[in-house]
Formats: C-alpha cells, structure tokens, sequence
C-alpha cells in the first residue's frame, strides 16, 4: 500500500496520483513531454511547508516545461484564518501579503488559490490554469470540511496515461 502523503509523482504508465479534499487545493502537474506527473494536497500548510515546491523538485522537470492545474478549493471569501497563518507566507513570501484581506474582526481572509500561484510563479511554472471554484459556494458540487464540518471528500486524480 502507498504511503500517505501531501504529494505523489510517477513516470509509471498506468500509477494514478490521488488527493483527497474538502477545502484544501488538489494541484495537477504534469511535463508538457507526458513523461511525469504528480498531485499535492495544499492546505494552507503544506503551501506554507512547501508541498509545491516539493512536488516540483520531484518530478526533475525544468518548471518552464511543467503544466499545473488549480482544482476547487474554498475561496477567499470564506477561508478565514488568524495572524500566525498569514506570518507563515509572509515569512518566505513578502508579497503574498496580496493574498489576505483583514475582515471586521481583526482576522484574514486567504486566497489559497493566489498563494499556490504565487509559489509557482516563483519557481517558474508559467502555464497554469484552473483555479477559482469555491467548495464552500458551491454546496451542490462540492463537499466543504468549513460549511458542513463532517463531511466526505472530493478526489482529484492524474495519471501516465
């Protein structure tokens, strides 16, 4: 059985990589030559931990050559965090202060979508597409942990094919 991570990566005809979610954003990468293909889970966490850049320095593809898709996550108009998790982006990432609005209680709204374009941008993925669908929104499309609490998960999936 695969061990559980934040990401996967295969050069394997036929190995699917699988993420599970319900607010966190599923990030599809494959190499534009069909060679490799990898999947993360980026939480707020693992974008601050580095999960993309992981992912990327896995798949030993110049990012130049890499294609990343954005699935649904919860959008910034719902994803609402404290202090310590904008600290945690701002501390690597001055500019990804454009990825938090404070709200009337002194907390932050996030933007998990600009943040992941943000880190990729910075490594050199320039084809990047997807993004922007709202789990939270959209509760006839998508399971949300932060609207329903207990709840199932969508799954995003790549494979070689």
């Amino acid at each position: 059985m695969p061990a559980a991570a934040d990401a996967a990566f295969t050069r394997q005809p036929g190995r699917v990589c699988a993420i599970l979610t319900a607010d966190c954003l599923p990030v599809l990468f494959a190499a534009e030559a069909g060679d490799v293909v990898a999947a993360a889970h980026a939480g707020w966490r693992g974008l601050a931990s580095g999960v993309i850049e992981a992912a990327v320095s896995a798949m030993r593809v110049p990012p130049a050559r890499l294609l990343a898709w954005l699935g649904p996550s919860i959008g910034p108009e719902h994803f609402e965090v404290g202090a310590e998790v904008r600290q945690a982006f701002l501390e690597r990432d001055a500019g990804a202060l454009e990825a938090f609005e404070q709200n009337s209680r002194g907390r932050f709204m996030a933007d998990l979508g600009l943040l992941a374009r943000r880190r990729l941008q910075a490594l050199g993925v320039r084809r990047i597409h997807g993004g922007g669908e709202c789990t939270y929104t959209f509760a006839d499309r998508y399971f949300s942990h932060r609207r329903d609490g207990n709840t199932g998960r969508q799954a995003t999936l790549i494979w070689r094919g």
